[in-house]
């Protein structure tokens, strides 16, 4: 008995008919299609017991990733084709504005870190070790000492400038909790890209096209994103904004305002408000305030035995005092207080983002024994301020300013101050921006009330100026012939993460499903049955989509259709098609994986129809 041969006819732009065949069956599949049965991959029917968000589930449960350890992944053959396709599009948005690529170690020596400071500065944040003469290294976390280095030891001349320079390479982070597999790991592929110019008009221009670059790439990664200010942190500089991939499991929560204001909230700038004239303000008082252990409790006793006489005292009239403890990089540690309104509290990012690279600690029982003068629950202001007895540093919210009055905390057990004046009964050391935004405040630049959103940190580009140049020494003569400090900006871009944050927006319940410029295949083709001339059928077909540029996941495994249905909506290949049943009428199933649309296609059309939908025409002789 002969072997079945099947053919797929597509038209050419003449309206001639080409016809291909395949001479040598299923022999030939095997050299030059991927076979789903012999793809390292296995999927899994249940969650796997760490996932919390949707990425991470779906690519364990798709065979993308393993779990090696806490915050550590292996890549499987499906999920490093998509890694390497997020890799290419970066490249060629960086080689288009002229960046060039290098390839750095990930392990570095302890120098160039000790030298800007931040071999300190990031405290147990790094993976340090020593080698067997007992130098000290680190598993780079990020490279702006190496990158500096480079250029101080190649160029010297205004002529060599600009110069933009990048790598895309495994970083190390010693994550004290990570979570959400590869969106918060310890071990992650980055983009890292520096400029060098002889000034800040040149930093700007590499600035910007930079950013141009990144809005390419993640407008061609395919996800929702947003650009919003953000703050520069232990990367130092100026000008910083962040790429933000917009998710309801993000952990970032970001700001936006209906005319287009957008800030990480770390980076909210809330105004100070206009000081408000006092004259007619009653003189404070100390009144005994029995059982008011909340703010609530406390209001209501002040509008009913001390009311004013403008208006109702609210929870927003209240001065909370919040101690804390501030730990410096040296280890020592001073108390600080922190005054905001009550009806308000400290947003703990906002906070360690304002105190960077020092850290802030609880103020616990030692603490308060240390310093009596901290009455627990009844702070108030004037037993603080670096003029006080105490020389606590006091530092208010900008909302408190000259002429608001308050109720806050008397110093003893049991009792409150009532119409405290800022600016007549005390003055703060200054000002400290730590209170948490909330739904409906105002924009700092008055464009609209802000609405709170959750983002996935995909990109973050700095105007570092001169930090790393000014501390490494480097240094190009100019136009002149005098010695200049060289100007650096910085641009980062998550690789690793780009995958997790597009599956985490495109997935469904059913699994992945990839937009097509990332997927790793172009279609999944599930030969559904056990009749030879199906398989035979599928065969055939994927060896003319390969031949057509169209790339071909074969699912050949002896597994019922069910499964492979299953397998195909978990992997998300962009186009499903089922040759099965339909055979025996000739015709075969198109499935969009993102819109679940089907159609029946005659076997005849079939190659047009797919190559069609995948590359948006038709085939060519």
């Amino acid at each position: 008995m002969s072997e079945p041969v099947f053919w797929f006819a597509n038209s050419d732009d003449g309206g001639s008919q080409r016809v291909r065949r395949v001479r040598e069956g299923l022999d030939k599949v095997s050299g030059v299609i991927t076979r789903l049965s012999e793809l390292f991959v296995r999927t899994l029917r249940e969650d796997p017991v760490d996932a919390e968000v949707p990425s991470h589930r779906w690519l364990v449960r798709a065979g993308y990733i393993r779990r090696a350890a806490p915050g550590i992944y292996t890549w499987l053959p499906l999920g490093y084709r998509v890694l390497r396709k997020v890799e290419e599009i970066v490249r060629q948005e960086m080689d288009a504005i002229g960046a060039q690529e290098v390839h750095f170690p990930a392990l570095l020596p302890k120098e160039p870190y000790e030298a800007t400071g931040r071999w300190t500065e990031y405290g147990d944040g790094v993976f340090r070790l020593r080698d067997r003469k007992d130098a000290e290294y680190l598993l780079g976390p990020t490279h702006e000492e190496m990158f500096t280095l480079l250029v101080k030891d190649l160029y010297s001349s205004y002529k060599d400038l600009p110069l933009s320079l990048y790598q895309i390479q495994t970083k190390y982070r010693d994550e004290a909790r990570p979570r959400a597999g590869l969106l918060r790991g310890r071990e992650f592929v980055m983009k890292d890209s520096y400029s060098f110019d002889i000034d800040d008009e040149g930093l700007q221009k590499s600035y910007d096209a930079h950013r141009d670059a990144y809005i390419r790439i993640f407008d061609r990664l395919g996800f929702e994103y947003v650009i919003v200010h953000a703050m520069s942190g232990a990367m130092g500089g100026s000008a910083s904004e962040e790429f933000l991939a917009v998710a309801e499991n993000g952990e970032d929560t970001f700001v936006r305002s209906p005319a287009g204001y957008a800030a990480n909230v770390e980076a909210v700038k809330v105004a100070s408000s206009a000081p408000i004239a006092y004259d007619d303000a009653p003189a404070a008082h100390v009144e005994d305030t029995p059982d008011t252990p909340t703010i609530e409790t406390l209001v209501a006793l002040a509008n009913g035995r001390f009311p004013r006489a403008d208006r109702p005292w609210h929870a927003g009239d209240t001065l909370k005092n919040v101690v804390l403890m501030v730990r410096e990089l040296d280890g020592s540690r001073h108390p600080l207080v922190v005054g905001l309104p009550g009806d308000r509290e400290v947003d703990p990012k906002r906070l360690a983002a304002q105190l960077e690279p020092a850290e802030a600690e609880p103020f616990g029982d030692a603490d308060f024994a240390a310093y009596p003068q901290l009455v627990k629950g009844y702070i108030g202001p004037a037993a603080l301020g670096e003029e006080s007895a105490s020389g606590i540093r006091y530092l208010v919210d900008p909302r408190v300013v000259p002429g608001t009055r308050w109720v806050t905390g008397a110093n003893e057990s049991g009792r409150h101050v009532f119409d405290l004046v800022c600016g007549r009964d005390f003055t703060p050391d200054g000002v400290l921006d730590v209170a948490g935004i909330r739904e409906g405040d105002p924009a700092p630049d008055g464009s609209g009330p802000l609405r709170l959103a959750r983002g996935i940190e995909m990109g973050h580009i700095f105007q570092l100026g001169r930090k790393y140049a000014d501390a490494l020494g480097l240094q190009v003569l100019d136009q002149n012939g005098k010695l200049v400090t060289v100007t650096m900006g910085s641009y980062g871009i998550g690789v690793s993460r780009a995958v997790a944050a597009v599956a985490e927006g495109t997935c469904d319940a059913k699994g992945l499903s990839w937009p097509r410029e990332l997927a790793p295949f172009d279609v999944q083709l599930l030969a559904t049955g056990r009749d030879e001339t199906v398989t035979a059928a599928a065969a055939d077909l994927a060896v003319q989509l390969d031949e057509a540029g169209v790339s071909v996941l074969l699912d050949d495994r002896k597994a019922s259709p069910g499964v492979k249905f299953a397998d195909a909506e978990i992997m998300g290949m962009p186009t499903i098609v089922v040759v099965g049943r339909g055979l025996a009428d000739g015709v075969i199933e198109v499935r969009d994986r993102r819109t679940d649309e089907r159609r029946e296609v005659p076997v005849a059309d079939a190659l047009g129809e797919i190559v069609a939908a995948v590359h948006g025409r038709p085939i060519l002789d």
